[in-house]
């Protein structure tokens, strides 16, 4: 499978060594660029990219919208943020627009390469400093939701979304089909409540289904 990327940042000097380093595997393959959040937007629609591999920090809007945008308007399309933030604020905010991924330009090549993969294959990756952050925010103390209301497979298919598992590999673990895993996913977040990958998360780790 070759994965289609767009690359989108405003230096085009980032830009070309992210291309040399990714045209070095075989499976990925890039469809366009741009510098801008309207290009991003624009190139989105008419390239129909498999992935969009995105600063944070665009001249035109914020990295935060056009990520909403991509997967409001495409949710096909996966979204890994790359960054030289690494606190709270954006970290959060970027999971809350659906991200798939999260690491910042300070990471070695070989995690930005995992991250891609990770995020095609219907993950969530996060750099391990930032995934901190979570474990942080759920020691913090939120209020747990009172009612589970899970059966015993949406229990189990709620276990490998929180570790980051692809609704593929979740299906061909449990002997399902890829469409009722999905239908499990959205009985899980609307039973529970949640709205992002995020709160699935902290909500494992509160009911000590996976470990921070």
């Amino acid at each position: 499978m070759t994965i289609r990327l767009l690359l989108v940042d405003d230096h085009k000097v980032v830009r070309s060594g992210l291309r040399m380093l990714l045209e070095t595997e075989a499976d990925f393959e890039i469809a366009g660029e741009a510098g801008t959040g309207q290009e991003a937007l624009e190139q989105v629609a008419q390239l129909r990219p498999d992935l969009v591999l995105m600063d944070i920090g665009l001249p035109d809007m914020s990295g935060i919208e056009v990520a909403q945008r991509i997967k409001q308007q495409w949710p096909q399309v996966a979204v890994v943020a790359l960054t030289i933030h690494e606190d709270e604020e954006y970290f959060f905010k970027m999971l809350q627009a659906g991200v798939n991924g999260y690491v910042p330009k300070r990471a070695a090549p070989e995690e930005l390469l995992t991250a891609a993969r990770t995020a095609i294959g219907g993950g969530v990756y996060l750099y391990p400093s930032l995934a901190k952050l979570l474990v942080k925010d759920y020691l913090a103390g939120e209020r747990p939701h009172e009612v589970d209301g899970l059966t015993e497979r949406e229990q189990e298919v709620l276990a490998h979304l929180a570790e980051g598992t692809s609704n593929e590999l979740i299906a061909e673990t449990l002997g399902i089909s890829h469409k009722t895993v999905s239908r499990h996913r959205e009985n899980i977040m609307r039973k529970l409540n949640l709205h992002s990958r995020a709160d699935l998360v902290k909500y494992a780790i509160r009911k000590g289904i996976i470990r921070p």
